[in-house]
């Protein structure tokens, strides 16, 4: 019975259950969904995730690192899939990624090369930024990990990189206000694609350019996405609940990290921002929206 501790959407709920009837499964037959959404705060999916422990479900899908830790925390023992995760061995979910122990395996889209890449993409989209804000929700776990690598990288390329909180929908518009003047990169955060059409509104009015690591803020408004299709990774959750729910142990189940990536460019946007992108990148991209 697979249990949705914080999907952001009904098409993460969607694409788990086409993943699942590629392997053979059907619902209402063979399993159940007790979906559940939380607030965005650690808590509450604690809570939602102790109510599917106390339904003795047979494993938990959820993405995010703050959701996750909640899985983990509301329901210790029970099997936890990462439909995107942060650094899971940095966080203490697993040993490694090729043999994690634990209830704890999935996929993880923090690899480093990833986010370096989306700042690169950045940069050549609006040379010379020099700043470039990065949009954190400070519960989640991961956040050293991914700025410790932004500041690397931002040093190769010449820019400053700035961390700016948001922990809730209030606090989202004069956070994205002070990255006026640079450049932002929103980082895979359930809180944020929930508030996706905010963000991308925000930061268009504000007149900062930004790179997404999820294509569905592009298609509400933002100027470009670099990231794994996002469908395809909880396609590719269903396989790990297809082994689980045939005996298979979460610690002997290696994590992966995806090998396909999408960049998508909203050219609406880039003309709004008075920035001409250059013909290389749009080239390159999987899709410009015009």
């Amino acid at each position: 019975m697979p249990g949705d501790a914080g999907a952001s959407g009904t098409d993460a709920v969607d694409a788990l259950r086409l993943g699942l009837s590629e392997l053979g499964w059907k619902e209402g037959r063979d399993y159940v969904f007790e979906v559940r959404r939380g607030d965005g705060t650690i808590d509450r999916m604690r809570e939602l995730s102790a109510e599917l422990k106390a339904l003795k479900v047979d494993v938990i899908v959820t993405p995010g690192t703050i959701a996750i830790r909640a899985a983990h925390d509301g329901a210790p023992g029970t099997p936890i899939v990462m439909a995107s995760g942060g650094d899971p061995v940095g966080a203490g979910f697993a040993r490694s990624l090729a043999a994690p122990g634990g209830d704890i395996t999935g996929y993880s889209l923090a690899g480093h090369e990833v986010i370096t890449k989306q700042l690169e993409l950045l940069n050549v989209a609006k040379p010379a930024l020099g700043r470039v804000a990065v949009l954190m929700n400070p519960a989640n776990p991961a956040n050293d990990f991914f700025l410790a690598r932004l500041v690397e990288a931002g040093r190769v390329l010449g820019l400053k990189i700035v961390r700016v909180d948001v922990a809730d929908a209030a606090s989202l518009d004069a956070a994205i206000e002070r990255t006026a003047g640079g450049g932002l990169l929103v980082l895979r955060e359930p809180l944020f694609v929930q508030l996706r059409e905010q963000v991308a509104a925000r930061a268009a009015a504000a007149g900062v350019p930004a790179v997404y690591a999820d294509r569905r803020f592009v298609d509400a408004g933002g100027l470009m996405s670099f990231g794994p299709p996002f469908a395809d990774v909880w396609r590719g959750a269903a396989r790990y609940v297809d082994r689980i729910l045939d005996g298979a142990k979460p610690g002997d189940l290696p994590i992966e990290q995806p090998t396909k990536f999408e960049l998508f460019i909203n050219g609406r946007t880039a003309k709004s921002l008075g920035l001409k992108i250059p013909q290389s990148l749009l080239i390159s991209a999987d899709k410009v929206i015009e």
